[in-house]
């Protein structure tokens, strides 16, 4: 009934809560990538079964919400110039699966 694992040297413990309770959005996992291709690889495994929404979250067959995002775009959300920040924002908000093709050219 009850699951303890480690994630990035924090203890968990996860516990069945049944069918009485459900997870729902409110909680959610966000998984910080290294780049696309680890988006890709944790897109693809999460998303079978599942059901993909926007800027990079993804619902697993579990029912438990994921956002998958390469860390390059926390750079150009942060960006010191606002019309920079501003077109990554608008860009992530047009995707489903995040592409750091389109934040690499934003920052160029």
């Amino acid at each position: 009934m009850s699951v303890s694992f480690v994630l990035e040297g924090v203890p968990f413990i996860a516990f069945n809560g049944g069918p009485f309770f459900k997870f729902t959005p409110a909680v959610s996992l966000f998984v910080d990538c290294e780049d696309q291709a680890e988006v890709d690889r944790l897109w693809e495994a999460l998303i079978q079964g599942g059901e993909p929404s926007q800027c990079g979250w993804l619902t697993d067959r579990y029912g438990l919400t994921w956002q998958i995002v390469p860390r390059i775009l926390n750079e150009a959300l942060n960006h010191p110039d606002p019309i920079k920040a501003r077109q990554a924002m608008e860009a992530m908000l047009k995707m489903v699966k995040l592409d750091c093709s389109v934040f690499e050219d934003i920052l160029k």
